[in-house]
């Protein structure tokens, strides 16, 4: 697997440097249009509607458009927004587990320890399995700020995406608001019917059989030599360096509960001290800053959605 982002996984003063690597991948077989008279590839091309020119990509810019105006923003308005570089995947809260609306579950990314020491990585990971919490985080991703859910699964903590909450309809279908009567007889017969299909669920049993006999047509053409030489290009992302080591864990865990406790007007019985924070994240005041805040972020701050440019 290849590593799509570098960071930390900071929790309070805790800070746990991780790799992000993409935990799904598509397995469709590519396919793009030709012309049927010769099989030459169809291109796309970006042409101005006004003057009917090809237009270079440098040259293009965003807009909005309400329906009846629009609103051109040049590569200058969008370098004037506050930049999304953070390489920290921040703990807002750690909530029951089945809090986590199925239908808001996007796209799965695996963490992995990214330090000589997996210590933090794995208190983390025990810790969400023995409370059975999740934690809900946020970070930026190729300049977008994500809410994601963080969750164990066997060994790994797995970071999935979620969507915002003004990203998902409320159903309005008039036929179920008619009250239904159910008889207990039909009742017990879809039960019944429920019973005769159950197994346990095995995710190998499954495939993807469209795919299957698209793989096989494509292999047929291929062995009677009805194909043309094509050759494709695909680029590939460069990823970036980031992350730290964690430092004096017991002294952040400490220093975290605390700040916590205080900043929710309760009392604890830890002695305070100086935490130490890892190196290769943001700055020890700016970690104190976000630990005091935590409860007051996590209970009222709600993100809002961000405009997507087309």
């Amino acid at each position: 697997m290849r590593t799509i982002w570098k960071g930390a996984l900071t929790f309070g003063l805790v800070n746990v440097p991780v790799k992000v690597y993409s935990a799904t991948e598509d397995h469709d077989v590519p396919l793009h249009q030709v012309h049927a008279a010769d099989g030459g590839r169809i291109r796309y091309q970006r042409i101005c509607e006004l003057d009917g020119e090809v237009v270079p990509y440098a040259d293009i810019d965003k807009a909005y458009d309400d329906g009846e105006r629009t609103v051109v923003l040049t590569a200058d308005d969008i370098a004037s927004l506050p930049a999304e570089r953070s390489r920290e995947i921040e703990v807002v809260e750690f909530v029951p587990s089945d809090q986590i609306d199925l239908l808001t579950l996007e796209k799965a990314y695996y963490l992995e320890p990214d330090s000589s020491s997996p210590k933090a990585y794995v208190l983390l990971r025990q810790t969400l399995e023995q409370t059975e919490r999740t934690a809900i985080v946020r970070f930026s991703l190729r300049q977008k700020t994500r809410l994601a859910a963080l969750r164990v699964r066997g060994d790994v903590l797995v970071l999935q995406t979620l969507l915002w909450a003004d990203e998902v309809r409320e159903p309005a279908f008039p036929a179920l608001d008619e009250p239904v009567k159910i008889s207990a007889k039909e009742l017990e017969l879809s039960a019944s019917l429920v019973d005769s299909f159950s197994a346990d669920f095995d995710p190998d049993q499954f495939v993807d059989e469209y795919q299957q006999e698209l793989r096989t047509l494509i292999d047929a053409k291929l062995e009677k030599g009805d194909a043309l030489d094509t050759a494709e290009t695909f680029g590939e992302e460069q990823p970036t360096d980031a992350g730290g080591e964690v430092i004096d864990l017991m002294a952040a865990l400490t220093a975290s509960v605390e700040r916590s406790r205080a900043a929710r007007g309760e009392s604890g019985g830890a002695d305070e001290k100086p935490a130490k924070k890892a190196s290769g994240s943001s700055s020890k005041t700016t970690g104190a800053k976000r630990a005091g805040a935590k409860t007051k972020t996590a209970k009222s701050a709600k993100p809002a959605k961000e405009k997507k440019a087309s």
